[in-house]
């Protein structure tokens, strides 16, 4: 066996996901090996954002890391930013990169660059494989990192890839499952003193205790509930507790805090604002105010919730029960009428099914969703961790190949999705059940909130650079170029119609809601 069919092999060995793929000639043995080991999957991303997000999306759905194929320091550049998401994410995922044959590297050709430089960044970890023979060890030692919720960048010399290996090391392939540490029992006991001292504890809740489980203890611990801004995976609707989101805007996120004493922090990171601002301090909680942590993002964050709740039930501090703390929020019902940011909402919280993945990169547009989905059908929301934009066609494509059985939906900006549109035409190639709603409203809205915090909003550059409209973006067109149906929606009843089509067919389709 070469270095790559010897990489392969162990990829598949350990339960790893497909290779989402743009691979250049660095990569062709990598490529073959493919096709010649068992068990191999490759889904090929037209860009290699496409590849990256789609990595990410998958991890975070399957808890466990799919990997990436990528052609030198320019294909890891173009993957960078959801890496970087991924990062932030805490999203299992190994990404290959092919590099120059070592003894090539000297000639300094046109595609030459620093490698581990580039990827640093945004990985937690870079390893560059030692030898041809020692490549199975190499991945090995990335794909356990994975397991803890790493980005690992594994470089691969083109010389390692043809070379002749040794399958050594396969039978020891580790469990490649996504698994955290269980915080002790010193820190949970702090953690429930400090809530029965406190007159107005809050619990934030980010990682795992933002999925089935840790939302449920959360509840049954009695205490105040909030989701950090933009958690990776969180499961909402049903009978789930239905805890309300930090706002992203930093006075909103600061008056949410303000009436808590204790900030305990379950998976989530500490609360800062997302910029700085003149005059303003990066975090959002003030000095006065206690800030502790259950568990951090890394850690199993329902599991400590569990144990919190435990520990506060033995002496009646609790809830004592999840039942107590849920107040159930009504099904929307199809919306009627003008189409606005609060009847978007509506109609896709309305309308989309039991078990739906919601990839969620509407920004401006999706306030009034993140609402009405607390009453909506069970289903899983992801959500733009890193704040790189293009996040969300990318990140839907790898959650169907994860989850084929679920249907995804993309609620998508239009300024963001043009990033990364070209993972319509990877959905469109592998039938994937995805449907695409754009949130048109042709303009970098976000942008424009912040230039009118400056209040420069109207000066020509700042409407100049914020602007989408001028040419108008016809992203039914678009869609069909990449052999994605698509519908335009300019009201309520058009909008939950074409949603209402795109749900009952197989494969994917786009709607363009007007806004």
């Amino acid at each position: 066996m070469n270095g790559a069919e010897v990489m392969v092999s162990t990829m598949v060995a350990a339960g790893m996901g497909p290779c989402f793929a743009n691979p250049g000639t660095t990569e062709l043995h990598l490529v073959a090996a493919l096709d010649a080991v068992p068990g191999s999957r490759a889904v090929l991303g037209t860009f290699e954002g496409v590849c990256t997000g789609a990595a990410d999306g998958y991890g975070r759905m399957a808890d466990r890391p799919a990997w990436t194929l990528l052609h030198l320091g320019p294909g890891l550049a173009n993957g960078a930013a959801n890496l970087h998401n991924a990062r932030r994410a805490r999203t299992p995922l190994v990404s290959v990169v092919g590099d120059h044959a070592t003894w090539h590297r000297i000639a300094d050709a046109p595609l030459t660059t620093d490698l581990a430089g580039l990827a640093a960044p945004v990985s937690d970890q870079v390893i560059q494989t030692g030898t041809a023979g020692a490549v199975a060890k190499d991945l090995v030692k990335a794909a356990s990192a994975a397991a803890r919720g790493q980005v690992v960048t594994l470089l691969v010399p083109a010389d390692h890839s043809w070379g002749p290996s040794e399958a050594a090391g396969l039978d020891t392939v580790p469990d490649v499952t996504l698994r955290r540490d269980r915080p002790g029992t010193e820190t949970v006991e702090q953690a429930a003193a400090a809530v029965r001292a406190a007159q107005r504890p809050l619990l934030l809740l980010g990682g795992t205790g933002c999925r089935a489980g840790g939302l449920r203890a959360a509840a049954a611990t009695g205490v105040e509930l909030l989701v950090e801004t933009f958690p990776a995976r969180w499961e909402r609707g049903g009978d789930l507790p239905a805890p309300g989101k930090l706002q992203y805007v930093r006075e909103l996120a600061g008056d949410q805090l303000a009436r808590h004493d204790l900030v305990l922090l379950a998976g989530a990171r500490p609360p800062v604002s997302f910029f700085g601002y003149p005059g303003r301090p990066s975090a959002l909680t003030a000095e006065h105010q206690q800030v502790r942590t259950l568990a951090g993002p890394d850690e199993d964050a329902a599991a400590a919730l569990a144990d919190l709740a435990a520990a506060l039930a033995a002496d009646g501090t609790g809830a004592g029960s999840a039942a107590e703390r849920r107040h159930a929020a009504p099904r929307p019902q199809r919306p009627t009428g003008a189409l606005d940011l609060t009847t978007l909402g509506a109609a896709v919280a309305a309308l989309q099914p039991e078990g739906a993945i919601v990839v969620d990169e509407s920004n401006t547009s999706g306030v009034a969703y993140t609402q009405a989905a607390a009453g909506a059908a069970p289903h899983t929301t992801l959500s733009l961790t890193g704040g790189a934009i293009g996040f969300g066609p990318p990140a839907a494509t790898g959650a169907a190949v994860a989850c084929p059985d679920r249907p995804v939906i993309n609620l998508q900006a239009d300024g963001s999705a043009l990033y990364t549109l070209q993972a319509l035409w990877t959905q469109a190639r592998e039938g994937l059940d995805v449907t695409t709603v754009i949130c048109a409203n042709d303009s970098y809205r976000i942008l424009r909130y912040e230039l009118g915090r400056l209040g420069a909003q109207d000066g020509r550059a700042a409407i100049g650079l914020t602007d989408l409209g001028h040419p108008a973006t016809d992203w039914v067109a678009l869609a069909a170029g990449f052999g994605v149906p698509g519908r335009r929606a300019g009201t309520a009843d058009e909008l939950t119609e074409a949603l209402a089509v795109a749900l009952s067919e197989p494969g994917p389709h786009l709607v363009e809601a007007r806004l």
